[in-house]
């Protein structure tokens, strides 16, 4: 056996709770529907979040509706406004268009 403990854990750390701590499971379906909504983007965008970030705003608008969860400002939850997050994807379309992946080179130097 490790000195570590059981299954390599270290023994004399105390588990750490939730930050939010615990909210009711939604047994009643109530928030299904922005759920899968959410899941559906996520599968459709491979997985990439930021596409299913609106998606993901109502599933959790929703479970603050119905006391699913505690109410939080949506800035404290990682939602900007709508125009930080326009500015935001404005700055990383031009990053990605002034880069081509094949070469590595940036297209103003290949202009040059």
């Amino acid at each position: 056996m490790s000195a570590g403990g059981a299954f390599g854990g270290n023994r004399g750390l105390r588990p750490v709770p939730p930050e939010k701590g615990v909210f009711p499971l939604d047994h009643n379906h109530e928030c299904d529907l922005a759920k899968k909504d959410y899941i559906d983007c996520l599968k459709s965008s491979t997985y990439q979040s930021e596409r299913c970030r609106n998606f993901s705003k109502k599933y959790l608008e929703c479970r603050m509706e119905r006391n699913l969860m505690a109410r939080q400002d949506m800035s404290e939850l990682g939602f900007r406004k709508e125009y930080d997050i326009k500015d935001l994807e404005e700055k990383n379309e031009k990053i990605e268009n002034e880069h081509t992946p094949s070469t590595g080179v940036t297209s103003k130097a290949l202009s040059t």
